[in-house]
């Protein structure tokens, strides 16, 4: 072989090894990203089941029910347009009560309900995760300066 087949093989070589690792790092970012969704996002076009995927708005004043062991919680989330039904079980934060913001990680079931493994409630006065925020304004339902629907403080 000639000097420049050999630099030929070698690039050649270089680029497949580098689309081989390039190819790796897609798949493993796809099996990592979780998208977030409103409750209106999930009427509209419902992800497909068993998928994570981040859902946030308002916990639905009057929705939260405790079961008799006191793990399972379920609870309605609303963006003001349409509402989900969620389920927890485990010890929900501090600081969540109805018509306070949250984001939840978890599945939407065949059911409809969505079934979380991880609820992150607002942690001041102020805050309100940037997605919820986005999703109502969107929405036409929330401005900044105006009170957040639900909230009594």
């Amino acid at each position: 072989m000639t000097r420049k087949r050999k630099r030929l093989w070698l690039l050649l070589g270089s680029l497949g090894a580098f689309a081989v690792a390039v190819g790796l790092v897609l798949v493993a970012l796809n099996d990592s990203l979780v998208f977030f969704y409103s409750p209106t996002e999930i009427a509209a076009k419902p992800p497909p089941a068993e998928k994570s995927l981040r859902i946030g708005g308002l916990v639905a004043p009057g929705s939260v029910v405790k079961s008799a062991d006191g793990l399972t919680t379920t609870f309605d989330v609303t963006d003001t347009s349409h509402t989900l039904k969620v389920s927890y079980r485990g010890q929900l934060p501090d600081l969540f009560r109805e018509g306070q913001g949250i984001v939840a990680l978890g599945t939407l079931r065949a059911d409809g309900v969505f079934a979380a493994r991880e609820v992150l409630a607002k942690h001041d006065e102020n805050y309100m995760p940037p997605e919820v925020a986005d999703a109502l304004k969107k929405a036409g339902r929330w401005k900044e300066g105006e009170p957040v629907p639900g909230n009594t403080k």
